[in-house]
């Protein structure tokens, strides 16, 4: 097998593993905020669900999350499994599982910021959602733009995981050539696409970090 074809046939495993990328971020960068504010949430019961459910999904590995998403509703529920949900069940499982480390991001970015301010903006006549979102969430996002790009870039490598419910990412295309020709090549190649993946990932979000420097 050629060079060309073979990085042809490892093309749809590269565009699967960006989908499950993107895909993660969307879902799991709001839905972290969302976990944030209930783990700060003045309710002990709310609180304590909260804190709970970012236990479990930091202290399992998400490959086992993966699997109890995929076959949870056959061995729960009865329900049928088909192959079309295999992608539907790895958005699930990465959304959730990132969505509960963004959480704590956030939080240790919220709980940094002084307690004045939150004081000064109501003295100047602003809501609580106004204070939080013109006054507050823009010096959050600066002061955790550092530990959100590490998770990223880790989100890139933990692609590889959907092996496990039989989705056809890069990886495992790269599994499938190399058992069927014979060659570690096929390893190479994704090597390098995790590699230049990652790096434009990291050259973004420098250069995000960089444009948030007040001090620059």
């Amino acid at each position: 097998m050629s060079l060309g074809v073979m990085i042809q046939q490892l093309s749809g495993g590269m565009l699967v593993s960006v989908e499950i990328f993107v895909v993660t971020l969307l879902f799991s960068l709001p839905l972290g905020l969302i976990i944030c504010f209930g783990r700060m949430s003045k309710n002990r019961v709310l609180r304590a669900i909260v804190s709970a459910y970012i236990s479990i999904m930091r202290g399992t590995p998400l490959m086992l999350q993966l699997m109890v998403v995929y076959f949870g509703p056959y061995f729960l529920f009865g329900i049928s499994i088909s192959m079309s949900y295999s992608l539907i069940a790895v958005f699930i499982a990465f959304s959730i599982n990132y969505a509960a480390y963004f959480a704590e991001i956030y939080r240790g970015g919220i709980e940094s910021i002084d307690i004045g301010q939150y004081e000064a903006a109501k003295i100047l006549g602003y809501t609580k959602s106004q204070t939080f979102f013109r006054i507050i969430m823009p010096q959050v996002i600066k002061r955790i733009l550092p530990s959100v790009t590490n998770e990223v870039i880790t989100l890139v490598k933990d692609t590889s995981l959907a092996f496990v419910v039989a989705v056809a990412e890069m990886f495992t295309k790269a599994k499938q050539i190399a058992s069927s020709q014979t060659t570690m090549l096929p390893f190479v190649i994704a090597a390098i696409f995790y590699y230049i993946f990652n790096l434009v990932v990291a050259i973004a979000m420098n250069k995000s970090e960089k444009k948030l420097n007040y001090y620059h």
